[in-house]
């Protein structure tokens, strides 16, 4: 490939990866050979007017999407023509090397004892979707008061009731299926289009009480069954924090060999329990009157073994249940309260949450239901 001599600021060559030269003489500037694409990014940072810092960063500023752009008056934030979009490989190796440092540092969970025996022949299913974890909702202008410590306290005091109140099975299923957090990342926005969102709380204080949380309820969990399984869904809300909750909990867990966790990137999970299939999906990707076929191609295998199948799915907040020629399909409430754009948009539906108890050889047998009201 040819190349060019010219002369860049010590800035220029950062920016550009070189390690700085001396400037020669009295000139404020070193040579350097440059690629054409080198020399054009730089000749369109000066266009621009960008002052480059990136000596004192001590970042590649070509992972820097942004750069100050200073002018007489004031200084703005501009796009920086040297960044580049990494591809969606890029991304997901990226995310991958966070996951697997992840897994290194964090401590194993101690082993719960196991319970004395129970029915082997039931399941419980505890099914909580939508809950929105950090969102905020006044009760005067929504009805509904909702933040974080009040958000806490209905998921622990639902868990408390729930375990007490359901048949003694011997397995659990924890089906939360989507929307667990209520946004994503650093800022309180939808990730898809950005629309924001009413936020109680910082994300670094929004992970932490999710993990808690979990802990402490999967906990509660195995101290009454002999196995669980811990579904953490993806929703529209969180894709990428469901990830990582899937990840930190199998690694966290690892040691614990009565949970199960599925670690399914694809967000489409199923769950067999004797001649029982049992499907999820939040429901933002396909709707519960055209999913049965979705769930079949998806897991053949599991749908062909079984006699009763059950598809779960939320992100609607409305109760709704189909029977099709494949499956039931259930449409689940959220215990969480209604947001501003919710009330405002007048989507408006009950609360509350159920554990339905499966047998292995009869499907649906029971189940429970505990409505908002009930842990007030």
């Amino acid at each position: 490939m040819t190349k060019i001599r010219k002369r860049l600021t010590k800035e220029e060559a950062i920016s550009l990866g070189f390690t700085p030269k001396e400037n020669e003489k009295e000139r404020k500037k070193a040579r350097y050979y440059l690629t054409q694409n080198q020399w054009e990014a730089i000749t369109r940072c000066k266009n621009i007017g960008v002052i480059n810092s990136c000596d004192k960063l001590e970042v590649d500023p070509t992972t820097v999407k942004h750069l100050w752009k200073k002018t007489s008056n004031e200084s703005v934030f501009v796009k920086n023509p040297l960044y580049e979009e990494p591809t969606e490989q890029e991304k997901a190796e990226r995310f991958a090397v966070v996951i697997d440092e992840l897994k290194k540092e964090l401590p194993k969970e101690t082993p719960v004892k196991k319970p004395t025996f129970k029915n082997n022949s039931l399941c419980n299913q505890y099914v909580i979707t939508d809950y929105h974890l950090g969102m905020m909702s006044w009760g005067e202008e929504t009805g509904d008061d909702w933040d974080l410590s009040i958000a806490k306290k209905v998921l622990i005091d639902f868990f408390k009731t729930a375990i007490e109140q359901s048949p003694k099975a011997d397995e659990a299923i924890l089906a939360q299926i989507g929307d667990f957090l209520h946004w994503d990342g650093l800022e309180a926005v939808t990730p898809a289009n950005k629309h924001v969102l009413d936020a109680d709380t910082r994300f670094t204080k929004l992970i932490r009480t999710a993990i808690k949380l979990i802990r402490q309820v999967i906990n509660m969990l195995l101290k009454k069954y002999s196995k669980v399984t811990l579904i953490l869904a993806e929703g529209n809300h969180d894709p990428a924090s469901s990830a990582w909750l899937r990840e930190v909990f199998y690694a966290f867990y690892e040691d614990e060999k009565r949970l199960v966790v599925d670690t399914n990137p694809d967000p489409y999970y199923c769950v067999t329990f004797g001649d029982v299939c049992l499907f999820y999906h939040h429901g933002h990707k396909r709707k519960i009157n055209n999913i049965d076929t979705s769930f079949v191609s998806k897991f053949k295998k599991e749908f062909g073994n079984s006699k009763y199948v059950y598809a779960h799915t939320g992100h609607l907040h409305h109760q709704h249940t189909i029977e099709s020629n494949l499956m039931i399909l259930e449409q689940h409430r959220t215990l969480a309260g209604k947001d501003a754009y919710a009330s405002r948009g007048g989507w408006l539906s009950g609360r509350d949450s159920k554990v339905i108890t499966y047998h292995k050889k009869h499907g649906e047998v029971a189940r429970q239901t505990i409505n908002i009201n009930m842990l007030k």
